[in-house]
C-alpha cells in the first residue's frame, strides 16, 4: 500500500478482526439457537449451518468495509472466491469438534454434560474458529481482494448545509 505500508495493513487486519469479531457473535447466537432447541442430537450440523449464516453476514461487511479499498475481481466472481475461501475455512472449522466428539469421545456418556459442552466450545467455537480465521484473512488477500488501491474509498462529502451548520457552532 504506497503511503499506508504497515499501518494500512493494520487497520486492514483490525477491520478484519472486528468482522470477524461480529461474524463469531453471529455463529455463537445461531449455533446455539439451533443446538439448544431442534438440533440437540447434531452438534456438528448447528455450528455448520451457523458458520454459513455468519459467512454470508462477514462477506457484507467484508466487501463493504474491512477490505473495502481491495479487489480486482468482478463482484461474481469475487463473490464465489469468497464463498470458496469460506467453505474450505468452514471445513478447517469442523475439524476440531468432529475430533473431540468422535474421535476423542468427549460426549454424553463418555463424559458429563459439562465436559461434552466445554469440549465443544473449545473445539468448535476456539480453536475451530482460530484455525478457520486465518485461512480466511490469508485466502481474502491472496484470492477474494487481491489487489490494494483497486477501489477508491468512498468519502462522503458534506452537503452545503451541513457544513454552513459545522461553522456556525
Amino acid at each position: 500500500m504506497p503511503g499506508g505500508g504497515e499501518t494500512g495493513k493494520l487497520r486492514e487486519l483490525l477491520r478484519f478482526a472486528t468482522v470477524g469479531l461480529a461474524a463469531f457473535g453471529v455463529t455463537l447466537g445461531v449455533n446455539y439457537g439451533l443446538k439448544l432447541t431442534v438440533l440437540q442430537a447434531k452438534p456438528v450440523t448447528a455450528l455448520a449451518i451457523a458458520t454459513v449464516v455468519a459467512t454470508a453476514f462477514a462477506y457484507l461487511l467484508s466487501r463493504r468495509w474491512a477490505f473495502h479499498t481491495r479487489g480486482g475481481r468482478r463482484r461474481a466472481h469475487e463473490a464465489v472466491l469468497f464463498f470458496t475461501v469460506n467453505g474450505i475455512a468452514v471445513t478447517l472449522n469442523l475439524c476440531p469438534p468432529l475430533i473431540s466428539r468422535y474421535v476423542l469421545r468427549l460426549e454424553v456418556p463418555e463424559v458429563s454434560f459439562t465436559a461434552q459442552e466445554i469440549a465443544d466450545f473449545v473445539s468448535g467455537m476456539l480453536l475451530g474458529t482460530a484455525a478457520g480465521s486465518a485461512f480466511r484473512w490469508w485466502g481474502y488477500r491472496r484470492w477474494v481482494f487481491p489487489v490494494a488501491g483497486a477501489r477508491q474509498p468512498v468519502v462522503r462529502k458534506r452537503s452545503a448545509r451541513n457544513a454552513s451548520s459545522i461553522r456556525s457552532r
